[in-house]
Parts: structure tokens; C-alpha cells; sequence
């Protein structure tokens, strides 16, 4: 078993909920990271962007313990977490959603809850309940009061016992979400958490977004890798860019509109996004084969970019 160690040593992790620095990741002759560092602030929502095949999955795998990098390193709030295991790294406070929700689909909005809040504080009850969920002896007062409040935080209370089976895509990213802050992180990564919402539903969860770090006793952090760009800075205090594996820009949102680097890689030379809303542009490669199709088939419009 894996030893976390508490690195006070590293004066930049001491100041964050999550950081990572000079990360490599390698895949046979394939860099897919090179020296890329970031960090978490507490109480902070953080974006991390870049085109597809940029290398944020692969950074998100690291951090949360899926990936080991060939070289760099991970500090959950101090500790050298590099070669820890994922559940570990959750008992130090990092919880994730993956682009998909996994949800159980013979359990309510609520019975997610409990089975997250009891991820916290009763772990040796939440396995047997996962055998037996029905089973369970009546929720205690505390943990009724403590799903009772992250129902109202998410708007979920109106369908608390709704199977999650019959809920349309943006509740089920919701009560993934949800389940994700019973289990009390300190961090929270978010993959991907607007993709395919419309536009009721992504202002919905971005609301969310911002009330549960505002509301946090214990200053909750959130790093968000999204594709909409325009919700990343209307969200985001700071904003890592990711291209071809490496760090190619961070800073505001207001830094990153004006950064040429970016605006070449991702948003394209001639993008214009506002902040709060709006489409981001597509990259200049995207761009070009649009332009080539639609010269080629006059009938047919030019594709959308992803």
C-alpha cells in the first residue's frame, strides 16, 4: 500500500486545494504531456481548455490517480499524492464526474445522495448498502439534514425520490454532481459537465457550479475541462490552455481572450467570445476544412466544429 506523504517541503502546494507540477506523460513514443504544471486555489473555480487531442483527459488522469507520469508530481492540499491510488486520493478530498454520468438506475435522486454522503462519513455502512441498498437501516438525523441541503443547493428536491432511470441528461449530469459534493471534496474535477445540455440546462448547472463554491464551509475548489468555451470564462478566476501536450497559456479570462496563442490553437484568429455567453469559434484547421467542403458542395453548409 502506497504511503501519501505530507511534502510541506513544496511551498506552491501548501497554498492549494490540487496542483500538479513538471508532468510528463508518455504512451510508447507519444508525448502526450510535457512539463505541465497547474494549480488549485481553494474556494476557486479554475477552467482547463484546449482542442481535442490536447492532452486534458490524459492530465486528468494523472490527477486523479488513473495515470502515473513519467515524470512531475501531484499535491492534494500539501500531500505528494504522485503514487497514490484513486481511493486514496478521495479520502484526501478529490472527487471527479466523468463525461458520461454513472448513475445507478434503480436508485432515486436521494439514494445517490445518501450513498455519497455516506462515501464520507460512514464507509464501512456505504458497501453494504451497495449490496443491499433497500435494506438499510432509516438515514440518522445529520445525514437526512445533509442531503435535505444539497437537494435544495441543486434544485433537486421537487423529484428527490424520481428514479434517475426516467431523468432527461441535464438532471442526471445534476445528481452525478450531486453525489460527487455529498462525498464533502475538497476538490472536484468535472469532465466535460456541459456537453450536450442545451441551453436552460448548462445555465442551470453553472449556477450550480458557482453556489456550491460559494456555500462551501471548507473551500471548495472545481477544474473544469469543458469544450463551451464561453460558459469556462464566464465561470473561471483563472484558465489553463492546453495544445499538442503542452501548456500554452494560463491566466484571467480577460488574459486569455487577448493571448494570440490561443486564439490561433483553439478559438480560432478571428474568435470573439463574450463573456457569459456565446459559441465558441472553431480552430483555424477546423475552419479550413469547413471553408474547403463548402467550396467543394455548394449545396451543403460547412460542418459544425466540436
Amino acid at each position: 500500500m502506497t504511503t501519501v506523504t505530507d511534502d510541506r517541503s513544496a511551498p506552491a502546494t501548501a497554498m492549494t486545494s490540487l496542483s500538479a507540477t513538471g508532468v510528463t506523460v508518455r504512451f510508447g513514443g507519444l508525448v502526450a504531456l510535457a512539463d505541465v504544471s497547474i494549480d488549485v486555489p481553494p474556494g476557486t473555480i479554475i477552467g482547463l481548455v484546449g482542442p481535442n487531442g490536447a492532452g486534458k483527459s490524459t492530465l486528468f488522469g494523472v490527477l486523479s490517480g488513473l495515470l502515473r507520469p513519467a515524470s512531475g508530481r501531484v499535491f492534494i492540499g500539501g500531500n505528494d499524492v504522485t503514487n497514490v491510488n484513486p481511493q486514496s486520493r478521495a479520502r484526501l478530498g478529490l472527487a471527479r464526474t466523468f463525461q458520461q454520468p454513472e448513475l445507478f438506475m434503480g436508485l432515486s435522486v436521494r439514494d445517490h445522495l445518501v450513498l455519497g454522503h455516506r462515501v464520507h462519513y460512514e464507509r464501512r455502512r456505504f458497501w453494504s448498502d451497495l449490496v443491499n441498498f433497500r435494506a438499510i437501516f432509516p438515514p440518522s438525523t445529520f445525514e437526512t439534514e445533509k442531503v435535505d441541503g444539497l437537494l435544495d443547493l441543486l434544485g433537486l428536491t421537487r423529484i428527490a425520490n424520481t428514479p434517475v432511470a426516467v431523468l432527461p441528461l441535464g438532471l442526471s449530469r445534476l445528481v452525478e454532481v450531486g453525489r460527487a459534493l455529498a462525498t464533502c471534496p475538497t476538490v472536484l474535477l468535472l469532465d466535460e459537465p456541459l456537453s450536450g445540455l442545451d441551453y436552460r440546462a448548462t445555465e442551470n448547472l453553472t449556477a450550480v457550479f458557482e453556489r456550491a463554491v460559494a456555500n462551501s464551509d471548507d473551500g471548495l475548489s472545481l477544474l473544469m475541462v469543458e469544450h463551451d468555451v464561453a460558459s469556462v470564462l464566464s465561470l473561471s478566476s483563472n484558465i489553463f490552455v492546453l495544445d499538442f501536450g503542452q501548456l500554452i497559456a494560463q491566466g484571467t479570462p480577460q488574459e486569455i481572450r487577448a493571448n494570440a496563442a490561443v486564439r490561433a490553437a483553439y478559438l480560432g484568429d478571428d474568435a470573439a467570445v463574450s463573456e457569459g455567453h456565446g459559441t465558441p469559434a472553431a480552430s483555424t484547421a477546423t475552419t479550413a476544412t469547413a471553408t474547403a467542403t463548402a467550396t467543394a458542395t455548394a449545396t451543403a453548409p460547412p460542418p459544425t466544429p466540436s
